[in-house]
Formats: C-alpha cells, structure tokens, sequence
C-alpha cells in the first residue's frame, strides 16, 4: 500500500493515463491488417509473402517514424507531438475507408499506418518523464501496457467486417475512438516541467555512438519485434496452418495477445524489484524454448499454450528493457525511446517476413520458428557479455544499487 501511495503521488495520473490511451488507441489501429488480412485476401489474391508484406509495412512504417516522433517529443514537447500523430493517424484510416482500389495502393495504407506506431516515442517519454527512477519500470509499464490496443484489433476487427459486409468499414469506424480519445489527450495530458533541452539531430549520433544503445536496440528488437510481429502475423499463420475461418483464427490470435499486453507491467514491475537484466535472462530463455517447442507445428490446443508463454514472456520482456532505458539513458529518454523503439519496429518488420518468405520456399513454417527461438536465445549470450561493464559504468553514472545486483545475476 506504501508503495503504491508512494508511486500515485511521485507523478502526475492523468498524464500517465493519457499516454496509456493514446498508445492503446494507436497500436489498435497500426495492428488493423493483421486480423483483416485473411479477409482483404478474399478481395487481392496473395502468395505467402506477399501477406507477409502486408502485415509487415506498417511495422516498417512505425519504426522510420518513431525517430522522427521522437524527435518532435523532444522538440515540440509530448502532448503537442502526440496530437499531431493522432490527426496524421485519421488520414489513412479515411484513405483505407474510401478510396483503397488495389493492392498497391493498400500497400500505401498499411506504411502510412505507421504513424501510429510511432505512437511509442511520445506516449512513454510522456509517462516516463513525471516519475522518480524507482518507479520507471512501473510507469513504463503501464503506459506500454497500451499494445493491448492489439487486443481490440484482433477481437472485433474481424467481427465488423463480417457484420458489415466490408473490411474498408473497419477503417471508417476506427475513427470514432481516435477522435474520442484525441478529446482527452488534449484535454488531460500535461507535459512534465523537468524536460531537458531540446535535443539536435548530431545528439542521435552521438546515442548511436554508445554501445549501450545499441545493445537495447537489439534488446527490444526481440521482445517488442517479436511481439508485434507475431501479432500481426498470427491470424495468417492460425488460417494457413490449421484452416482456421478469419473470427476463428483472430480469436486464437487475441488469447496470444492478451498474454503479451496484459503481462507488460508485470514486467516492469518484477525489473524494479529483481533488476531488468536477470529478467532478461529468464525471459529470452523463456521465448527461446517456447518459440523451438512451437517450431514442431503441434496440434492446435498445444500450440496456443506455447505461443501464450511465448507472448507472454515477450511482453514482460518489454517491460524489462524499459526498466532499464532510462537508468542509463535518463537525460537522453525521448532519444533514446525513439530509436530503441525505432529498433523494436524492425525486429517486428523481419519477423513476418521470416515465417513468410521461409513458409513460400520452404513449404513450412518450421524453419522459421527455429531462427527466431536461435536469435532469442543468442540475446542471453549478448547480455551476459557485457554485464560487467554495465556494473562499473552505470553505478559510475548514478545508476540504482539494484542496477548492481541485477548486473550480477547468473
């Protein structure tokens, strides 16, 4: 009770609230096509990559552009950066809604799409910047707790096509709750008064100079590629694999996604009170073992058991990533937010274009199961090699006495 008066008083909650809804809102819609792909294909025959493509782009699209939202968060401040991405976000949805004629021109949508993607680089700088460093994993937590948007997209994208008779009237009524939720935003969310100076474009290049950032590009690129890669694709591979109908197989995708959003705080949470890096090496081991065990292509009941402990694992394994960004970063957040953001979109882009392209030349998607368990299992290596230096450098810096025990598990 101490520790959550302690953590409601430390920041400011309607801010922390608004940037849950804007990036709920906004990772529905940059999630819409993977449910609705099965039934776009009723309209645009596709081969497996191509599918791949489909549900890939506006992943791609997220990550170039949350560099460029990360910036204006910096520039511009948060609210301002996050109500423009919420008017540029209506623009394909009206595309989509009226004027989409062939696939090409939906492969425009889906990139355009990534503007709310990039939702990420506002919405958790946003949370991030109100609350004290023992609460961060919490904050984050909870403000990235905002990709159970994916749970909406799954559950009833599906369900409105079918009611309606069009998957183009899904994009139309997307619109209702981001004006809705623009209204709040605007209303509610305050940017914190300890922001740092406005960063320049030679400061990006002077983050990607560090090793560290890298190191949690690489981090995230597996936990948060991997999960809004699966959730993209899941619904796909649920109709090709087991010959699931589009509810049926965005139904089975939701139980997958719940486990990833909902479990993202939980996360957080445990990286404040055991360290993100021991997390970390449970977590990667955890979607490792899932991700091999799911390679076999078991019966279908197995395989959403696996694939839960899988998303469920990469869903906290955000909240652990998080949990340490801001220790090392805590100056360079909104930088740094963007580009290992950034970073997680490309892991999410590769992910579909793996099981794909792997699924069209090889006839399966086991091949492309055993790589993505092999990069998530080389992660534990990674982090194990440079702990030790995480230990001197951060402690050096100011970083927490916990940062010191997490960087000492074995």
């Amino acid at each position: 009770m101490i520790q959550r008066n302690g953590f409601l008083k430390s920041g400011h909650s309607p801010s922390l609230f608004s940037s849950f809804l804007y990036f709920d809102v906004s990772f529905m819609i940059w999630v819409l096509l993977g449910p609705l792909s099965v039934i776009i294909m009723g309209d645009y025959e596709m081969n497996a990559a191509q599918k791949a493509n489909l549900v890939a782009l506006p992943i791609l699209g997220g990550s170039i552009l949350r560099l460029v939202f990360g910036y204006l968060a910096d520039r511009i401040g948060q609210k301002r950066s996050g109500q423009l991405g919420m008017i540029i976000t209506m623009i394909p949805l009206v595309y989509g809604w009226q004027f989409v004629s062939s696939l090409s021109e939906l492969y425009v949508v889906a990139m355009l799409l990534g503007v709310a993607g990039a939702s990420f680089a506002v919405a958790l700088p946003l949370a991030s910047r109100w609350y004290p460093p023992q609460y961060q994993g919490l904050a984050m937590g909870i403000a990235g707790a905002g990709n159970s948007g994916t749970v909406f997209a799954t559950l009833f994208a599906n369900r409105i096509a079918e009611h309606y008779g069009s998957w183009q009237a899904v994009f139309g009524l997307a619109l209702i709750p981001i004006v809705i939720v623009f209204i709040v935003f605007s209303i509610i969310a305050k940017d914190s008064p300890d922001q740092p100076a406005p960063k320049k474009l030679r400061d990006y290049g002077a983050i990607l100079k560090q090793r560290d950032a890298w190191m949690f590009c690489i981090m995230y690129s597996v936990t948060f590629g991997g999960f809004v890669g699966l959730s993209n694709y899941l619904t796909i591979f649920f109709n090709t694999q087991y010959g699931l109908d589009p509810i049926r197989a965005a139904d089975f995708t939701t139980v997958c996604v719940i486990a990833g959003s909902f479990f993202r705080p939980i996360g957080g949470w445990l990286s404040d009170r055991f360290g993100g890096v021991r997390m970390l090496f449970v977590l990667y081991g955890v979607v490792g073992i899932m991700l091999a065990s799911v390679s076999s292509l078991p019966p279908l009941t197995a395989m959403i058991i696996l694939l839960f402990i899988a998303m469920m694992a990469l869903g906290m394994g955000n909240g652990a990533v998080f949990q340490l960004v801001p220790q090392r970063f805590q100056k360079e957040i909104g930088i740094v937010t963007g580009i290992v953001g950034a970073a997680g979109g490309v892991g999410g882009f590769f992910l579909p274009k793996i099981l794909g392209n792997l699924k069209l030349t090889t006839g399966s998607y086991t091949s492309g199961f055993l790589i993505l368990s092999v990069i998530a299992l080389a992660c534990i290596a990674l982090i194990a090699l440079v702990q030790g230096s995480w230990k001197r450098t951060w402690i050096a810096q100011g970083g927490r006495a916990r940062v010191e025990d997490s960087t000492m598990a074995q």
